[in-house]
């Protein structure tokens, strides 16, 4: 690492830490995730160089994955059998959420390509690189799938917080100290080998996959102990953060104001369809709200995790909105060109 990045690293850190104690000071939920995010937010748009290197990022999310598949349990098979509704009406509610957000983007001056790629809930990287093969703007699209996650972290947590009437949401139970921390030492070969497989999102999914077969089995799952999870939480949330230095105050605002509106149209519609699977598949209300919520699946998977909210639930339907998405994006590139050429 060089010197400047290390500093940066040290000055992100710092500011992250600063936001989270002041988060869990005035008793914010989910302090030490959406403090160091909202901390290095500001002091990107105030022009900071606060940046955490991706081999630290992919570390701590590898971490993340292997406490995700910890929660497999050999009991989880019972409840896949009532997935399948749930799943069609998630692909539908992405369809209609999507469609939402673009008509909203194209009003804010965008063209249909960038409208639509912005829109398109996950698959961040596979989308911005689709839009721009289309002729979209790779920025615009880029800032918009960023912001996109930034505000449904943000807006989630104190949602749930007043959906319980005003209760701290219920963290997960967490034992003292770490039970099987050896998993952690397999991290440096996962991620090869995730790569090797071409999982989406490898540094997550693979250390998933590794857990939730050794939990599944009753061999072993990684717990961490309270602390473990709010240094996990506060190295992600200065990640997210950091991701707008080089934005103007200004440019910043307009963006997140443009992607405020569009998430909280996807927001609107996905809670109806989330309504529907509370009712058709008897899964709480929080619980198919954040299986649907248009963040990345790391993201949601760190929410699930933390607040103790069915996080194999959750994850398996972010998991299947990636794939759908990357399957079906290139047919609807085909068509947008098309479209292009004939006008």
């Amino acid at each position: 690492m060089e010197r400047s990045e290390g500093t940066a690293l040290a000055r992100s850190l710092a500011i992250g830490a600063l936001g989270g104690l002041i988060f869990h000071l005035i008793g914010m939920p989910l302090a030490w995730m959406l403090g160091p995010l909202t901390a290095n937010l500001i002091a990107s748009a105030k022009g900071g160089d606060v940046r955490v290197p991706e081999p630290l990022r992919e570390a701590f999310i590898g971490v993340l994955g292997l406490v995700l598949g910890s929660q497999v349990t050999p009991q989880l098979a019972q409840r896949v059998l009532d997935w399948p509704l749930s799943a069609a009406l998630l692909l539908l509610g992405v369809a209609a959420s999507t469609a939402a957000a673009a008509a909203w983007y194209r009003r804010c001056g965008f063209d249909s390509v960038s409208a639509w790629f912005a829109s398109a809930p996950g698959a961040m990287t596979a989308m911005i690189l689709m839009g721009e093969k289309c002729g979209g703007d790779p920025r615009r699209i880029a800032i918009a799938q960023s912001l996109r996650i930034v505000l449904v972290i943000m807006i989630l947590p104190p949602l749930f917080w007043a959906y319980e009437g005003g209760a701290a949401p219920q963290a997960a139970e967490i034992e003292n100290g770490f039970a099987s921390a050896w998993m952690l030492l397999a991290l440096p070969l996962l991620f090869p080998l995730g790569r090797r497989l071409r999982l989406p999102s490898h540094t997550l999914l693979a250390p998933l996959l590794f857990a939730g077969l050794l939990s599944g089995f009753d061999i072993a799952s990684l717990r961490l102990p309270d602390w473990g999870m709010n240094v996990m939480l506060w190295v992600l949330g200065c990640a997210i953060g950091s991701r707008f230095r080089g934005l103007s105050s200004a440019r910043l605002g307009r963006y997140l104001f443009e992607a405020f509106i569009a998430t909280l149209l996807a927001l609107a519609v996905l809670a109806g369809f989330a309504e529907l699977i509370h009712r058709l598949v008897d899964v709480p209300r929080d619980v198919a709200l954040l299986a649907l919520a248009p963040g990345g699946i790391g993201e949601m998977a760190i929410l699930a995790v933390a607040l103790d909210l069915d996080p194999v639930f959750v994850a398996f339907h972010h998991l299947l909105r990636m794939v759908a998405l990357m399957l079906f994006a290139p047919f609807w590139a085909r068509w947008l060109l098309r479209g292009k050429a004939h006008r």
